[in-house]
């Protein structure tokens, strides 16, 4: 319970921004007593992770102290392994990006290559970390939540630590392509990759790290960063083409992962019967399609291939948002914002649906795998009792 109360103050701190807010608003918002919000702020000022923001102008008492989120308390790390090029990002608590890289990677290459570029890249973003990497703000953030005082769960964690002396790192957020057990940790049978099965990928990178890993699908990893941005919608769409093509889907402000983390596979729907073979097995695929008017230069019809597929989403699921990603589609924005606003403009629905593009989502959605559940939005779809960060 203690926890839990923790991460409500510890919410509203972050919502605040540089504002700040105040005890007693604390109080009011969460519904626990002035009392239990001063003994939480206490302690979250002591531990580093709040501090100071002025005063209130008197209203005839007191003037009031507002308290603010301190981000650079501690950080998390995002990655986002594609089948050709690594992403890392450092986000600080409040989601911002304190430093990002980018290096190739042969995910076909097998397990020994891809671990030893992801402990090369990430190695940067810790504290003390080599050279072209950006040192996180000091504080210690990562000691006092590692210590237990906020409990902060990390979903699926699989050897958890607070990795070396003094690191503000809370974890790292691992997102790749599909399908796989989100649960386990494990990798299923990734599109043209098949030697991934079954790999233990969150406890041995967790292994070598020093840190807790968490492991998600791409495209799930960015609907729930993009969910937890401000003025998000409670039900949106998606939709992310770059080596590949897939979905994530937020329905009620949960990320609908499906039983098997196999929600979303919105690339192997069949469009055309007996169509081109697709690496998956199957003929006539929307993401054989797309990618092969790409690779033809043809933008225009990936965008249509693209909107036929959003519009699919849109039909089944009710939403009246889609949200495009990727490296494919942040080439050309504007081409497949047009193309897929186009093919929901000919259908027959009650209502517009808003079009837009979507960047650095995966990444750092990645990131807030770990950094969610610290402000109490534990990440749907990740069952049992997590384990603690630093215990």
């Amino acid at each position: 319970m203690r926890s839990h109360n923790a991460a409500l103050v510890l919410d509203l701190l972050r919502t605040a921004g540089r504002e700040g807010i105040s005890r007693l608003e604390l109080a009011e918002r969460t519904g626990l007593t002035p009392q239990a919000v001063s003994k939480i702020t206490a302690r979250l000022r002591t531990e580093g992770l709040a501090a100071d923001a002025g005063r209130r102008a008197s209203t005839g008492g007191k003037p009031a102290t507002v308290l603010r989120l301190v981000p650079e308390a501690a950080h998390a790390i995002g990655l986002h392994l594609d089948r050709d090029e690594l992403t890392a990002v450092l986000l600080d608590l409040a989601g911002e990006r304190v430093a990002e890289r980018r290096t190739p990677l042969d995910l076909g290459a097998g397990a020994e290559p891809v671990l030893a570029a992801v402990r090369a890249e990430v190695a940067p973003l810790l504290p003390g970390g080599a050279s072209g990497g950006t040192r996180p703000g000091g504080g210690a953030g990562g000691a006092a939540l590692g210590a237990g005082f906020l409990g902060v769960g990390v979903p699926g964690a699989g050897v958890p630590g607070t990795g070396a002396p003094g690191t503000s790192v809370l974890g790292v957020g691992v997102a790749m392509p599909g399908p796989l057990d989100h649960r386990a940790g494990t990798p299923g049978r990734v599109t043209g990759f098949p030697q991934w099965d079954g790999f233990p990928l969150r406890d041995e990178l967790a292994r070598r790290l020093g840190l807790p890993v968490v492991l998600d699908k791409d495209t799930n990893a960015a609907a729930l960063g993009l969910a937890l941005r401000p003025g998000a919608p409670g039900s949106f769409a998606y939709v992310h083409l770059g080596t590949g093509l897939g979905a994530g889907l937020v329905l009620g402000g949960a990320v609908l992962r499906g039983g098997r983390t196999g929600a979303g596979e919105l690339g192997h729907q069949t469009v055309q019967l007996d169509g081109p073979p697709c690496d998956c097995g199957g003929r006539g695929c929307l993401e054989v399609l797309c990618l092969a008017a790409l690779a033809r230069g043809d933008l225009d019809g990936a965008a249509r291939v693209l909107g036929t597929g959003a519009a699919n989403l849109v039909r089944l699921l009710d939403v009246d948002r889609v949200l495009l990603g990727g490296r494919a589609v942040l080439a050309a924005p504007e081409v497949f914002a047009r193309g897929t606003r186009e093919v929901l403009a000919g259908l027959a629905l009650p209502a517009d649906v808003a079009v837009a593009t979507a960047p650095h989502a995966v990444a750092e959605g990645a990131a807030q795998l770990i950094l969610a559940p610290v402000f109490g939005n534990r990440p749907s779809g990740f069952g049992g009792e997590p384990p603690t960060v630093g215990q």
